[in-house]
């Protein structure tokens, strides 16, 4: 269900997305909602999934018309067709709770964007485990807090905190910054849809201390990043957004390392704007992206 609760002004762009089972007239229907809302189709994409037998759509929607004559026109058709569905405002600005620890790339760059207008969120708090970024979120006048996680009690009262905040600032995306800290599954269970980790990928995986280093030492040709859904299975939620850039044996770790970030910084921006902007759906263990 819709869960966005401020009244629109006149003249509206709507960015709607649908989800239900495939079957016949579902573009129909919808289409024939939104005349008679009122509204004219400016963007509009969707898909049918072979392997679970759902229909996703987005759309974009300008419209005269207030929220409630717009849900009111979309009732019947949600109702026949039993869609989950969302309706908010394209560019609204969704609120953004980042955790981090020690790296500052990927925080640095979702600051710097949102600042630019380039990302359509809103940080109203940085939560780390360390106090080394503490000058990064003041630089950008968004507030940092630190809680130690060196116990499992630690661990389990930055959980809490998290959730405060959630709550607080009313947070509709966590976003996991290079945040160094496995979450707990009931973490993952509460915030479940809604929470994104960046991971650097390498072919092949290097776990522990030093990737970058490992790699250098392998010889690697390929280093990139994967911006994933977290889930209680560690880097295994769904995916996306990855990249990935060549490199060869003349590239030193402290090189590796710097390409590495920028992928990061990359990919993970990227995947928080395509969900800010309403453009990633889940099927399963799998994404559906409408770019």
């Amino acid at each position: 269900m819709n869960t966005l609760s401020a009244s629109a002004p006149d003249s509206t762009h709507w960015v709607l997305t649908i989800v239900c089972n495939d079957r016949p007239g579902i573009v129909h229907a919808i289409s024939g909602a939104i005349v008679e809302a009122g509204g004219n189709i400016t963007e509009s994409q969707q898909f049918s999934s072979l392997d679970t037998e759902h229909f996703f759509m987005r759309l974009q929607v300008e419209s005269a018309a207030s929220r409630e004559q717009f849900e009111a026109s979309l009732a019947p058709v949600v109702a026949r067709y039993d869609m989950a569905w969302h309706l908010d405002i394209v560019g609204r600005p969704l609120r953004t709770l980042v955790l981090v620890s020690k790296a500052a790339h990927c925080l640095n760059d979702l600051l710097f964007r949102e600042r630019a207008g380039q990302l359509p969120v809103h940080m109203p708090l940085v939560l780390s485990n360390h106090n080394d970024l503490a000058g990064l979120a003041e630089f950008y006048g968004v507030p940092f807090e630190t809680h130690a996680v060196t116990s499992a009690g630690q661990k389990l009262a930055f959980e809490d905190r998290v959730m405060d905040a959630v709550e607080q600032h009313d947070i509709e995306l966590v976003v996991l910054a290079r945040y160094m800290q496995i979450l707990s599954p009931e973490l993952c269970e509460r915030l479940a849809g809604r929470i994104i980790n960046i991971h650097h990928s390498f072919l092949p995986g290097f776990k522990g201390a030093n990737p970058y280093r490992q790699a250098h030492a392998r010889g690697v040709k390929l280093i990139g990043a994967t911006a994933h859904f977290v889930t209680s299975d560690l880097d295994e939620g769904p995916i996306i957004e990855q990249n990935v850039v060549r490199v060869d044996h003349s590239r030193s770790p402290a090189e590796l390392v710097a390409i590495g970030q920028d992928e990061e910084s990359r990919t993970l921006t990227q995947a928080v704007k395509w969900f800010a902007e309403n453009r990633v759906l889940l099927d399963g263990q799998r994404t559906i992206i409408f770019k």
